[in-house]
């Protein structure tokens, strides 16, 4: 991901690539309906659940499908480095295991072979890491592999109401957007694979906002937390940590101080619950769509900490997890 500030070239690209994946997405999607309620592909409620009436899960497929072929689309024109056609294959592969799981309900070592498969690929199409060269290969590798595996798994879990997954998507691709747009420490390159993910998940979305029409499912959560996990990554790497740690802070927060409290009860962290702050404010009365427009309120302060810290106010930056913090609590109370 070499630096290398949006032109007007690069704009006008970025736009066109987020309104074809964003119409290719919805246009799938919406066809998606029809085919998986005929096949009675169906999240049935339970008492877990935040919806009450059967949806159709599988959506993941017409956004999986939308982002993948973007970026195979710019690698091939060049735009890219061509080491994201192996990110790209190793999404299709998790996605298809995730299918699978979708329809007959893993256990979850499959699944969690499946992710690592996928970050061992997206590892070796990262670039160097010359920020981080203190660290010895091992502890690099296997702390970054580690890490990306469990962004995955809580994207995986925090897609638990209408909304909440695609919105937290497109708003840390569209700051992404916003910090190369202007030139504040972000490059082309993340810029343009950061459009295929902001169009595909608008265009999700205007099937998925409550009440939704169709769910992600796990095809479509996993794969999109672990395409987002390669780009925040590759930032880090360059050394745009901030931006990379800033702006998915709410998810990372709501799902990591939420599985330690379950772990630390003894309680088994991979089996369905509505123990998520978010999941706490709609058993206290609050819509799905009051609470996503507070979580996307949250993220656009975040995405504000972001470009302030990585514009020399670095002490602005310890006002993201006081953010997160006020969030979180205000969730817990039904507020």
């Amino acid at each position: 991901m070499a630096i290398a500030h949006l032109d007007i070239g690069d704009a006008a690209f970025a736009i066109a690539i987020v309104t074809a994946t964003g119409f290719v997405s919805s246009f799938a999607t919406r066809m998606l309906i029809a085919v998986l309620r005929r096949h009675d592909v169906l999240d049935r409620p339970n008492d877990r659940s935040s919806h009450a009436i059967p949806t159709p899960r599988g959506g993941g497929i017409a956004v999986i499908g939308a982002v993948i072929f973007a970026w195979l689309g710019v690698a091939a024109v060049g735009r890219v480095n061509s080491a994201v056609i192996a990110v790209c294959i190793a999404a299709a592969l998790l996605a298809a295991v995730c299918w699978i799981d979708d329809l007959y309900e893993l256990s979850p070592a499959p699944r969690l072979m499946a992710q690592g498969a996928a970050v061992g690929i997206g590892l070796l199409a990262l670039p160097a890491a010359p920020s981080w060269e203190r660290l010895s290969p091992l502890v690099y590798l296997l702390g970054t592999g580690l890490l990306w595996m469990w962004w995955v798994n809580l994207f995986n879990f925090m897609d638990g109401i209408d909304g909440i997954a695609g919105s937290e998507a497109a708003i840390i691709s569209a700051g992404l957007l916003l910090f190369a747009a202007f030139g504040s420490g972000t490059d082309a390159t993340v810029a343009l694979l950061a459009a295929a993910i902001l169009g595909a998940s608008l265009g999700f979305l205007l099937w998925n906002w409550s009440p939704a029409s169709i769910f992600l499912g796990d095809v479509g959560s996993a794969p999109l937390g672990f395409l987002i996990g390669y780009v925040l990554i590759g930032l880090a790497i360059a050394g745009r940590w901030k931006i990379a740690s800033i702006l998915p802070l709410y998810f990372f927060a709501d799902a990591t101080i939420t599985l330690g409290r379950r772990t630390l009860r003894g309680e088994r962290i991979w089996q369905a619950h509505r123990e998520h702050y978010y999941q706490q404010a709609i058993r206290h009365g609050l819509s799905h769509t009051a609470v996503v427009k507070r979580v996307i309120a949250a993220n656009l302060l975040l995405v504000g900490c972001g470009w302030i810290a990585e514009n020399g106010w670095d002490m602005i930056g310890l006002a993201a997890p006081v953010i997160v913090a006020v969030l979180l609590a205000a969730l817990a109370q039904g507020r």
